[in-house]
């Protein structure tokens, strides 16, 4: 998906991957990010934002949960870390990672609350009254108040399948009333998911019905007094889609794909972001006239498409043939023999918690230095 923009616009990643691969100091089902664009491309997102007067929260999933990079954001001015899922809250917790935003797309368990709550989180997302409640006895015990982010559902709204969860508009007034009589909680936001998709059609970033979906929310809940101090606008968060989110009444968004340069407008479009990461294989074997090289990193929605194979300035481009979603991804197929051993590197949509790979964080790229930095777990753990 994006593999011929990196070549066009970061090519010394494709080497940098290739030569350590030569070296023999990465394996294959690695994952390269180049760390002087990520981080060039963050600063141009914060700077982005503080002209619009949005606030950001980062999202590291799609980089392997990774504490360095989150250390580094936090270095550029963000205002913490959104976690996904409570897995990931108690790895930024470990690592000392302020949290802006814990548990939307997943809520957080009971068991988890104490920890979590602990933190201090700025905001956590509630899908529920029953979930209130249980932060509500949380935080009482722990002496302070939380505020909720409530996430709000239209009728028209864009959902995920694994993702349903929330308030429906019509029902927001009823649970409002029975938040109110908490002590130890109060709504200060609200949130949905996806409030931006890119449009194939247009070639923009366009807001959903989600967005809509916010705004009318914040008029209900104004309307009987309750003060939203965060509107957040989450997907596609990056330079060019920052502005819809001030213009459509957001105060907050959450660059996840936007940090490295592959949301679907950075395949199609040179945006104010580079990409900056790659996927590192190795040719395994040939059969049946096609070569296999080593999986463990595939997800099911990258649109992978097309492989480098061999040295970057001759190497040659083959149509990938990803697994089956029904199998285990021991290994990507090629259209087209390829010599054992070769390297081979990939571009695509990553998210790579959800993988079995390693990430190597490169720096250097920039002044013609590449070096590792730092090999991590699919999770954020440090292994070199």
């Amino acid at each position: 998906m994006f593999l011929k923009k990196t070549m066009e616009r970061n090519g010394a990643l494709i080497e940098a991957a290739a030569e350590l691969h030569r070296k023999g100091l990465l394996l294959p089902d690695t994952y390269l990010v180049d760390m002087d664009t990520l981080l060039k491309n963050a600063a141009a997102m914060k700077a982005a934002a503080d002209r619009s007067g949005v606030r950001l929260y980062f999202m590291l999933k799609q980089l392997g949960r990774n504490p360095e990079i989150a250390r580094r954001l936090m270095r550029l001015g963000f205002d913490g870390a959104v976690a996904v899922d409570f897995r990931e809250a108690l790895s930024l917790i470990r690592a000392g990672v302020p949290l802006g935003n814990v548990g939307h797309l997943v809520q957080i368990p009971k068991g988890a609350l104490t920890r979590i709550l602990s933190a201090r989180p700025q905001y956590v997302t509630v899908y529920s009254v029953e979930k209130a409640r249980e932060i509500d006895e949380v935080c009482r015990d722990l002496g302070f108040v939380q505020k909720l982010m409530l996430r709000v559902i239209g009728k028209d709204d864009v959902l995920y399948p694994g993702q349903y969860g929330g308030f429906r508009l019509e029902e927001l007034e009823d649970a409002a009333r029975k938040l109110a009589g908490l002590g130890h909680v109060r709504i200060a936001g609200l949130t949905s998911f996806p409030c931006f998709l890119f449009n194939e059609r247009t070639g923009r970033i366009e807001p959903t019905p989600n967005a809509a979906t916010l705004q009318a929310a914040k008029k209900i809940l104004s309307g009987m007094g309750v003060t939203i101090e965060e509107v957040n606008m989450p997907s596609a968060t990056c330079c060019a889609s920052i502005p819809l989110i001030r213009r459509l009444g957001g105060t907050h968004g959450e660059p996840g794909h936007g940090l490295s340069g592959t949301t679907p407008l950075h395949a199609v479009a040179d945006c104010a972001e580079i990409p900056c990461v790659v996927y590192l294989s190795e040719i395994s074997h040939n059969y049946g006239g096609r070569a296999y090289c080593y999986g463990g990193g595939h997800y099911r929605r990258s649109h992978v498409r097309q492989a480098l194979v061999g040295p970057p300035r001759e190497g040659r481009l083959l149509d990938v043939i990803p697994p089956a979603d029904e199998s285990i991804d021991y290994h990507f197929g090629l259209a087209g023999t390829a010599e054992v051993s070769q390297s081979v590197v990939m571009a695509f949509r990553t998210q790579i918690f959800v993988t079995r790979s390693s990430v190597a964080l490169i720096d250097g790229l920039a002044s013609g230095r590449p070096a590792i930095r730092g090999i991590f777990s699919p999770l954020g753990q440090r292994l070199k």
